[in-house]
């Protein structure tokens, strides 16, 4: 609730500014020089929507780098993109470390894709999923027959999960979305009832199920889609 209600004063905000700029208060103009505040807003909107390490580092990078793109444009800060693209380097490589060895340690199985869309393709039969791709693809197949929700980010990236031959044991499972300039594809099986409650913000949700003889199984959508897609579909 708390994410969805700063979403909302991020579009009030903005509609704000437009409003004061037509009845000529102040230049847009100049304000939309701070268009990197969407990538704190993205990154508080994740810390306050995730329950896992990958989530919280993923909302902690945008923060950063919505925050260094902004003292920067304030002259607080020099970088400039010679300076930068090295670190974002340095940064992915140590965020694929760190996926691998926590993967290793919990002896459990992470999803992850970094600049090399399509590269990984899973099968997946654990109950909890946390999927996260950045400026890549990401494909997942779960089987497991007590499926239970989990986590599934995707950053200027794609996530493709398969989850046809999978079932819901407890009655309902939730997952956790987060499209930021990316793409979320979920597959189902014909008899679970999908409930979407995301939250758009230039983006969509969009679901393409049939439905299904009854609702003893519930797949229940919850996040956002920032100049992103979730699609749900059998």
């Amino acid at each position: 609730m708390t994410s969805q209600v700063l979403m909302g004063l991020l579009v009030i905000a903005i509609g704000l500014l437009f409003l004061l700029d037509n009845l000529d208060i102040i230049e847009v103009h100049d304000a939309l020089a701070f268009w990197p505040l969407v990538f704190i807003f993205a990154g508080v909107a994740k810390l306050l929507d995730t329950t896992t390490p990958h989530g919280y580092l993923v909302g902690l990078a945008g923060i950063g780098i919505g925050t260094v793109m902004i003292l920067n444009r304030l002259g607080i800060v020099h970088v400039s993109w010679r300076t930068a693209w090295p670190l974002v380097l340095i940064g992915a490589g140590a965020y694929v470390v760190y996926r691998a060895m926590s993967g290793q340690r919990a002896g459990g199985s992470h999803g992850m894709a970094l600049d090399n869309p399509g590269a990984a393709i899973a099968g997946e039969d654990s109950q909890q999923l946390d999927v996260t791709a950045i400026l890549g693809g990401f494909e997942r197949r779960v089987h497991t027959q007590d499926f239970r929700g989990g986590e599934v980010t995707a950053v200027m990236g794609g996530c493709s999960l398969d989850m046809r031959g999978a079932s819901i044991a407890s009655g309902e499972a939730v997952i956790h979305v987060f499209a930021f300039w990316g793409g979320v594809t979920i597959k189902c099986p014909p008899d679970w009832t999908v409930i979407l409650e995301g939250t758009p913000i230039l983006g969509g949700f969009e679901e393409k199920t049939a439905t299904p003889p009854d609702s003893r199984k519930r797949l229940v959508i919850r996040g956002y889609a920032i100049m992103g897609g979730v699609e749900v579909r059998n």
